[in-house]
């Protein structure tokens, strides 16, 4: 019999997951929370039971035994520097999560909803490739003001998941290959991988614009701009994160809205979107030089390379570096859930997690 596992992905206003017997999905559901029903909540945190409660309501519907469960990986994001692939959630986690997150997220109720989970059912549970995974050489930390060093948050849970399903569709080893791994979602993020690390990267805030984030401005405006007058720090804040990027110049979050706008001869939006196309294909140009250029294959992968327009014009520009793979979509499911069942088939090995190992790293 396969492994069965249970995967939780918490989203702002969703709640995710999926049931899987080895590979095979054979229970899927998307809850939706409103805005009226969060509001309920003082702090993310105090969703915890609610959430909780709806997917064993779901399971239960739908004659799931929880005891068929053999382990529960959820989603995670608020821990300190991390490495890849599968952690054990224990005490020392969770209360990380609960006081001290590094970043306030829902996706941090993953974990807690699968620890409890796991624990009324007496199985382990997990985390895999939170968005902190950092992997990167001291030198890529390196930012050009003393102050402040260059921070990895990046979509690592998919992006890693692509590259190894890659190597695992070309028959290789993702220990043995160079690649360069492009998210292009609601935020935009990419990785270059050496041998089975993450050992660079650009984040959302540094590098290319995307559908609602401004991306990579010019610092010495930025600052001009902060000091003006016209806007208030949070204010600023939701223009770089919420109203940047497309939204800005567009009014629309909606890639496939602008795309039909081109087609309608909106030559405006097709100056934006091409930008953006232009910005992504810079960004693997300048990870390809961490490898020295010996880059085996760019993976373009998150919603928006459902685009043909867009995965085109960044393979076009980037495809003398190395071929380019195009792998649609988000992924995060199933990538939790095949990550957690490499640990139980034996391939890979989880880490215990304790703050003062991270400390030392």
């Amino acid at each position: 019999m396969p492994y069965r596992i249970l995967a939780i992905n918490p989203g702002s206003t969703s709640t995710k997951f999926a049931l899987y017997d080895g590979e095979n999905q054979i229970l899927a559901k998307s809850l939706n929370h409103s805005i009226k029903e969060l509001s309920k909540f003082n702090k993310i945190m105090d969703q915890f039971e609610m959430r909780k409660e709806e997917i064993e309501k779901i399971l239960k519907e739908n004659k799931i035994d929880l005891k068929s469960i053999n382990a529960v990986v959820g989603r995670c994001g608020g821990l300190p520097p991390v490495k890849s692939g599968a952690y054990l959630i224990n005490d020392e986690m969770i209360d990380r999560l609960v006081n001290r997150p590094t970043l306030d997220h829902a996706s941090n109720l993953g974990a807690m909803i699968s620890y409890s989970i796991a624990n009324e059912i007496g199985v382990n549970s997990y985390i895999y490739d939170p968005v902190s995974v950092d992997e990167s050489n001291k030198i890529a930390k390196v930012s050009g003001l003393k102050e402040l060093d260059r921070v990895c948050l990046t979509h690592a849970l998919n992006t890693r998941a692509m590259a190894i399903k890659y190597a695992k569709m070309h028959n290789k080893d993702y220990k043995n290959l160079n690649l360069i791994v492009a998210h292009l979602g609601g935020g935009i993020s990419l990785n270059v991988h050496e041998k089975g690390r993450m050992v660079d990267f650009v984040t959302d805030e540094e590098g290319p614009f995307s559908p609602e984030r401004a991306g990579k401005l010019p610092s010495k405006m930025l600052v001009d701009l902060c000091y003006s007058g016209k806007y208030t720090y949070e204010e600023m804040a939701k223009n770089i994160r919420g109203k940047g990027g497309i939204v800005s110049y567009l009014n629309t979050v909606n890639a496939k809205e602008v795309e039909e706008r081109i087609n309608n001869g909106d030559g405006y939006a097709k100056l934006i979107y091409d930008a953006l196309a232009l910005q992504v294909a810079k960004a693997i140009g300048e990870l390809s030089t961490v490898v020295n250029g010996n880059v085996d294959a760019i993976i373009i992968t998150g919603g928006i390379a459902y685009s043909k327009y867009m995965s085109e014009s960044i393979s076009n520009r980037v495809k003398f570096i190395a071929p380019v793979e195009i792998m649609p979509g988000e992924n995060e499911l199933e990538a939790l859930a095949f990550g957690v069942l490499r640990v139980m088939n034996g391939e890979e090995e989880a880490t215990v997690y304790r703050e003062t190992d991270l400390i030392k790293a």
